[in-house]
């Protein structure tokens, strides 16, 4: 049994290493966001787990992979007549993503059998680490797939396909999040105020925002999948009017909301817009009623990382996708979840509501 301070210690050096994966994965969401930007990520027509590692050297080889690159219908349908030169920056940017997976990879298990062979992880830990590390593999797997999608006669990814690999890298960076949350010490015991008290039923069904955000980005990446954002570049109207013609005329209609393009950007301002009210109403009440000085900072943070991702996101329609805004817009949604999901916890911890799950 772990005497209590030896827990703390080794619960502080698995929260730091969990915090570490958390900040890499982030990068490697918004890398992967800026690859799909740039429609780099077809340019790599293998997946070699381990020689894959190795960018091309030498020109013999850069001509290799272009040459490889060449017989695919990205090349032969949109980028026909493309140089050599052209081709590399593409190929850097997806080999930068397929690396920076692979070192994510290590930066996790590494450390995982150090902390397990010292005997640091506290009793029950072990199966929710086990668990993150098989889906960071199966988040590898996922990318290939999604990538195989654009490798035949449709030079683009399944946008079903890219959202899953965006929605399950967000949960895997999401769950390391709310992990180290949990293992870090010296988080405020339950307050009793007839405030905080006051607060139990917010605590309660808080957890939801988190959900309602996450199911925000998803729908970015149906947008990013399908282009939907360069269909109608003006806010807040879409075209002549807030409602666009011609939304859900698919068969059957509930399909337009996956595959029509008016209809997926439509849908995604139509949430934006519940998020501001929703979220933007928990963060104005912890505001005004939070239980101490942390909390009412935290309801600003939320509010500021709310209205923040809303002027990205407009920014972004009226740069018609310009990629530093439009990356910046993804930074944002994910910025916006981790204010949330820290906020959140707190709150439930400061209700003595349970949050180890």
């Amino acid at each position: 049994m772990f005497s209590r301070a030896y827990q703390i210690h080794h619960d502080r050096q698995l929260a730091l290493w969990l915090l570490c994966c958390a900040v890499v994965i982030y990068g490697m969401i918004l890398l992967g966001g800026v690859t799909r930007l740039t429609e780099s990520g077809l340019s790599m027509v293998e997946w070699r787990p381990i020689m894959g590692v190795w960018p091309p050297i030498g020109d013999a080889a850069w001509q290799d992979v272009f040459a490889k690159y060449q017989r695919f219908p990205e090349y032969q349908k949109i980028n026909q007549g493309m140089g050599i030169e052209e081709f590399k920056v593409i190929f850097m940017y997806e080999y930068l993503h397929r690396v920076l997976g692979r070192l994510i990879g290590l930066l996790f298990v590494l450390p995982l059998m150090f902390f397990a062979l010292r005997g640091c992880i506290r009793p029950g830990l072990m199966p929710r680490l086990l668990l993150l590390l098989v889906l960071g593999g199966c988040q590898g797997l996922l990318g290939w797939y999604m990538v195989k999608s654009g490798l035949v006669d449709r030079p683009s990814v399944s946008q079903y396909r890219l959202t899953a690999h965006l929605g399950l890298a967000v949960a895997l960076y999401a769950a390391i999040v709310w992990q180290f949350l949990n293992l870090w010490p010296g988080a405020a015991e339950p307050t009793k105020s007839a405030t905080a008290q006051a607060m139990v039923g917010l605590a309660r069904w808080s957890p939801l925002l988190v959900g309602l955000v996450y199911l925000m980005i998803l729908s970015g990446g149906l947008v990013a999948g399908t282009d939907a954002g360069y269909a109608y570049p003006t806010w807040p109207n879409m075209g002549a009017g807030f409602i666009p013609p011609g939304l859900y005329q698919s068969t059957p209609q509930w399909l337009a909301a996956f595959e029509d393009i008016t209809t997926i950007q439509f849908n995604h301002r139509m949430f934006a817009y519940l998020l501001v009210v929703i979220v933007g109403g928990f963060g104005v009440r912890l505001i005004l009623q939070g239980s101490d000085t942390f909390m009412r900072l935290a309801g600003a943070a939320v509010v500021t990382a709310l209205m923040l991702q809303v002027t990205l996101g407009i920014s972004t329609l009226l740069t018609q996708m310009a990629i530093p805004v439009a990356a910046g817009h993804q930074a944002g949604a994910i910025l916006l979840l981790t204010v949330l999901l820290f906020t959140v916890h707190a709150l439930r911890r400061r209700q003595g509501i349970a949050s180890d799950s």
